[in-house]
């Protein structure tokens, strides 16, 4: 099973008009420091994954990115999967 998808693999997916969730999981201060998002990505503070996880929408694959596509969103998208949630993270 692939854990990882590279950004012409998420265009792809954005324009092939399914559903994903989206999630800016960068820590709170590159997101203050750079607030831009990936057009439709909600920033989420992964240091609170324990509130949000029960939100997000059932059945939808879900895409997670941090600054460098390091160990922020790996271990996110780790975490989502161990609840059943079907979940990559974006590299680079």
């Amino acid at each position: 099973m692939t854990h990882s998808i590279d950004i012409r693999m998420l265009h792809e997916l954005l324009s092939g008009g399914g559903g994903i969730t989206l999630l800016d999981v960068r820590r709170r201060a590159d997101h203050e420091s750079n607030p831009q998002r990936i057009s439709g990505a909600a920033w989420l503070d992964p240091e609170k994954i324990e509130t949000w996880i029960k939100h997000l929408p059932a059945g939808n694959p879900t895409v997670v990115y941090c600054a460098r596509g390091g160990s922020v969103s790996q271990s996110v998208a780790d975490r989502l999967r161990r609840e059943g949630i079907d979940t990559v993270f974006l590299e680079g």
